[in-house]
């Protein structure tokens, strides 16, 4: 087997092992707790209001719901508030090489990014609802996911070119690999 095939089974292991503990992290503990998932959809439709308000747009937010006047609104139910993307997003990082220091200050980073993603795919929903209710359930259906894939993978892209911890070659010139 190759070095290049072994590294890459390495991260695929050490994907599987990250997406294995938070399975059972989340989804054995956390999910039935609720806590977690109440705190973070409270907080995005909170957000949501605020950058909503920012941009000159009257938006009631009540508990997990945000809406505009004459529309339903927008609820953020558990699965929908962006924590199976953060735990996704987590574990590309852990997975892949590089330096702790920089994991440190990359996973926070990154987790804010997540987060203020799907504030955006909320308020953004919430204005499709509002101004072309036929797009709603087509942007939420398919491209909700795609976004949220999109920005995990965007993220994990930047952290294998500017995170990851270089190896050399024989010339001494650095070269990325899935060490």
């Amino acid at each position: 087997m190759s070095q290049s095939t072994r590294s890459v089974l390495r991260f695929l292991g050490k994907m599987l092992a990250a997406y294995g503990l938070w399975y059972v992290l989340y989804d054995l503990w956390l999910l039935p707790d609720g806590r977690l998932d109440r705190w973070v959809s409270y907080g995005v439709v909170q957000v949501g209001e605020g950058a909503l308000g920012l941009a000159g747009v009257k938006a009631a937010a009540t508990a997990r719901q945000l809406a505009l006047p004459g529309t339903a609104g927008i609820r953020v139910v558990d699965g929908c508030n962006g924590l199976a993307s953060i735990g996704l997003f987590v574990g590309f990082v852990v997975a892949f090489p590089g330096r702790a220091w920089r994991r440190a200050l990359f996973i926070p980073a990154g987790i804010l990014v997540v987060y203020l993603s799907n504030v955006a795919r909320v308020t953004g929903l919430l204005l499709l609802q509002k101004y072309w209710a036929a797009g709603f359930d087509a942007a939420h259906s398919v491209g909700a996911p795609i976004f949220f894939y999109a920005v995990v993978f965007g993220l994990w892209v930047l952290w294998a070119n500017y995170g990851g911890a270089p190896s050399s070659s024989a010339d001494g010139a650095p070269q990325a690999a899935f060490a």
